[in-house]
């Protein structure tokens, strides 16, 4: 029997980094960047498996020996997550598996990839038990560090994107160019590889019927985004504000796949901004909307404010569009004008009212902690979520992750950051946001915690449910909100006061390119 040329892993460690939220609560979702460079790979010959240990809920050791089981070439440890900021968090996980199987099988070749990786390349290296790491997106350095790997080669300076070591010292190759082809280099059709009945939907994709949270699946349809958000690291594994788009052809052929072989019905669009280019998204829904399966569809997807049309809306619904995720992030139009959103607060209210008058429904995503941020303004945040009373909401604190422009002010400025990489979750128990010069993190946190529960527990947002989704909705949610997460911060003595400390970090600065 031939010798396995690629494992790819996707870790877990839900319970570091959601705490006991993520044991049904939060979604599971199919790793897009498994799926793509295990693609790439087998497309040019090599043979691959995917071992999901996050959807398969298998600790370190588990892992481990499945890795000495099948025995691979090269092992590669993906933490892209399933947002941008998802990738630093996903570290957490990440950590125990690699020295699991080094302790296993020393000599096991590893190679780590993702978006944090890319943005702390040599921190990673000199932190992480890994033979190699990736400074790009991942597809072609994989597949060249197999090709130098079956030839023997000593010298891997000619590996775009590899960084690894030589005589003891950590050597960065430059990245290779983007792939430009997305439906033929990365279309990501290895489905078979993946336990696709562990996957499921987060609770509010399915209010009103909870039971269709599964069977489910998460597709792209664009990589990267032309903007440049302060607090937004999407773009550190491609180096640039570049946008590519997949064919609707394309994108549709996945979608109706999963459809007829799994039988999916519950969808994310993972792109960073899925309502933005209305050729590219008129398409999908075009030839969404003609399948005759069209109204048993439920998708979300992301959107701006400034790039929903509201003429579009109710083809959008058409296709199977029942949620918009809006990226609001502030109810003061200083501090959004400081996160380079400059949105009206008129043009917010008229945008979810439009897209609630089509019949899709809105989470409305709001950031506390901002860097122009104050208590004032954080609670016009919380004011203007529950005017706007959007069916769901997400509540987060400001992180500096690695590789956006907040990470390269808060080192610069010698914050403090997260002492372990589980504290760049939202909701782990050493969750550590970024202070302003107005609010301490340990402020920030608590604002953001006690707003939650505000919004959730506001009489208007039940009221809205229970006529919407019906009493069981209700009391799901009540039940939800009956969880109230631990914080190391808010626990520790002293936490109300400033704290900042130099920072050590040997990584390049990370820097936007405009689009």
């Amino acid at each position: 029997m031939a010798q396995l040329d690629l494992l790819l892993v996707n870790p877990g460690g839900r319970e570091l980094i959601y705490q006991n939220l993520g044991a049904e609560l939060s979604a599971i979702e199919p790793p897009l960047w498994c799926r793509l460079i295990a693609g790439y790979a087998v497309d040019r010959g090599y043979s691959v498996e995917i071992l999901d240990s996050e959807a398969e809920n298998k600790g370190p050791e588990t892992v481990a020996r499945e890795v000495l089981e099948r025995n691979p070439r090269l092992l590669g440890m993906v933490v892209f997550g399933h947002q941008p900021s998802a990738s630093t968090q996903q570290m957490a996980g990440a950590r125990p598996i690699l020295r699991a199987i080094k302790e296993l099988n020393p000599e096991q070749k590893i190679i780590m990839v993702g978006g944090h990786v890319a943005a702390l390349p040599e921190r990673t290296m000199n932190e992480e038990a890994i033979d190699f790491a990736c400074n790009g997106e991942g597809p072609v350095t994989v597949h060249q560090l197999l090709q130098a790997m079956d030839e023997g080669a000593r010298d891997l300076s000619g590996v775009p994107g590899l960084v690894w070591r030589e005589d003891g010292k950590v050597r960065q190759n430059p990245a290779p160019a983007l792939i430009a082809d997305l439906d033929s280099d990365l279309h990501g059709n290895v489905w078979h590889m993946l336990p696709m009945s562990t996957y499921r939907a987060h609770n509010w994709q399915c209010f009103g019927d909870l039971a269709s949270r599964q069977p489910y699946a998460s597709i792209y349809t664009t990589l990267g985004c032309p903007y440049k958000c302060s607090f937004c690291c999407i773009n550190a594994p491609f180096h640039t504000n570049r946008y590519r788009m997949r064919s609707p052809e394309k994108v549709v052929g996945e979608i109706d796949f999963l459809y007829r072989t799994y039988g999916v019905k519950t969808f994310k669009i993972i792109d960073e901004m899925f309502v933005l280019n209305d050729r590219h998204v008129s398409a999908i829904c075009q030839r969404l909307a003609a399948k005759p399966y069209a109204h048993e569809l439920n998708f979300w997807a992301y959107a701006r404010v400034d790039t929903v049309r509201p003429d579009r809306l109710q083809l959008l619904r058409s296709a199977g569009i029942r949620w918009l995720a809006l990226g609001i992030e502030s109810g003061s139009e200083h501090v959004r004008d400081g996160a380079e959103k400059s949105l009206d607060h008129d043009d917010i209210v008229g945008i979810v009212r439009s897209i609630k008058d089509a019949g899709i429904q809105v989470i409305g995503n709001y950031i506390f902690g901002l860097p122009d941020d104050d208590l004032a303004s954080m609670r016009q945040t919380l004011d203007l979520a529950k005017d706007l009373n959007c069916e769901f909401a997400n509540f987060y604190s400001a992180m500096a992750y690695p590789g956006s422009p907040l990470y390269t002010l808060a080192v610069g400025n010698g914050w403090e950051l997260p002492e372990n990489w589980s504290g760049f979750s939202q909701h782990s128990y050493d969750c550590r946001p970024l202070p302003t010069e107005k609010v301490t993190a340990a402020e920030v946190l608590r604002f953001r915690d006690t707003a939650f529960h505000d919004y959730f527990g506001d009489p208007k947002y039940l009221n809205m449910v229970t006529e919407k989704y019906g009493i069981e909705t209700r009391r799901h949610i009540e039940e939800m909100t009956r969880t109230r997460l631990r914080r190391q911060l808010l626990e520790s003595a002293g936490s109300s006061g400033p704290r900042r400390a130099p920072v050590q970090d040997t990584a390049r600065p990370f820097s936007i390119v405009s689009a």
